[in-house]
């Protein structure tokens, strides 16, 4: 008995999907991937500015017919791989943390973040001077002070509460409910005259008054208090704070969460600004010039930082 061993043409001839289902899932690839390369193609090409934009018509064109052809070229391992890679995500949904709907959020997280934001301006923290004051505001940042910790959590749930996630999403949003309730309230004034007087964040919530060093202190104890890592940031004649947003899929989330659910009309045709540390971790704005997130820096200069871990 001898055994006939399969051609690769035979191969494919088995493994090759009914001809109406090959067309459908090489045609829903094509379009998944066309649509970030466009993407970028629209943000770093010319715009010729033609009417009814007809010049970016035609690049979307080119490459959905460009990628289509690619794909049928490798038909049959595309779809096994895609076959596959369902399996997988349907394994996930019903037993894991990661299926189809967290699969759904990071795509539309990224696709959107590239179409607002896809460069955005990365400043590099480098060499820093000694931070003024440094063990006052450390001493200031009570973030374990029952009055800090309580007026953080009854910001979380006066902001955003309907917003439901787990995890670092959802604590990236409690930390903007943060940032919210304290930008709302906050009144700026001076400190005495020829005095450096530095609050604390528990002294603070009384008047919810003081200058960018007392605002920084208590936004950072604040976003402490609930699980978010702040850092205050000192550019010579001013401090503010920020917040750790993570790598860059986190910041594809919080570019989407503020400006297409939580912070939407104050961040409408404005840039999301942050500053990439030296081990490439992402740090968001949160100055109280600020009205969003993210808003624009009041300084570019940095002289020094202070995180708090």
């Amino acid at each position: 008995m001898t055994i006939k061993i399969p051609t690769i043409a035979e191969l494919k001839e088995k493994l090759s999907l009914p001809k109406p289902w090959d067309i459908v899932v090489i045609f829903l690839l094509n379009i998944l991937i066309a649509i970030p390369t466009f993407l970028i193609a629209h943000q770093n090409l010319i715009d010729l500015e033609w009417i009814i934009h007809l010049d970016r018509i035609i690049i979307f064109i080119i490459i959905l017919v460009i990628i289509q052809l690619l794909l049928r070229l490798v038909k049959t391992i595309i779809i096994l791989i895609v076959f596959l890679y369902l399996i997988a995500l349907l394994y996930g949904t019903l037993f894991g943390n990661y299926g189809f709907n967290r699969v759904f959020e990071d795509y539309r997280y990224m696709v959107y973040s590239m179409s607002e934001t896809p460069n955005p301006q990365d400043i590099i923290v480098a060499k820093l001077l000694p931070f003024p004051n440094k063990s006052k505001i450390i001493n200031a940042v009570d973030f374990a002070n029952p009055k800090v910790r309580n007026f953080a959590l009854s910001a979380t749930t006066k902001h955003f509460k309907e917003f439901k996630q787990t995890g670092d999403r959802r604590r990236m949003i409690q930390c903007f409910a943060v940032f919210k309730e304290i930008r709302n309230r906050w009144n700026y004034v001076n400190d005495p005259k020829g005095r450096e007087y530095i609050a604390y964040a528990s002294e603070s919530l009384q008047h919810f008054s003081g200058d960018c060093d007392d605002h920084a202190v208590l936004m950072a104890a604040c976003i402490k208090a609930v699980g978010g890592t702040p850092r205050i940031i000192h550019t010579g004649g001013h401090l503010y704070p920020e917040m750790l947003i993570g790598n860059k899929n986190d910041l594809e989330t919080a570019i989407y969460l503020i400006k297409e659910e939580l912070f939407k009309q104050e961040s409408h045709n404005q840039q999301i600004h942050y500053h990439i540390d030296e081990r490439g971790q992402i740090w968001l704005n949160l100055d109280y010039t600020a009205t969003y997130p993210g808003g624009k820096f009041m300084s570019e200069e940095i002289l020094g930082e202070l995180t708090f871990n």
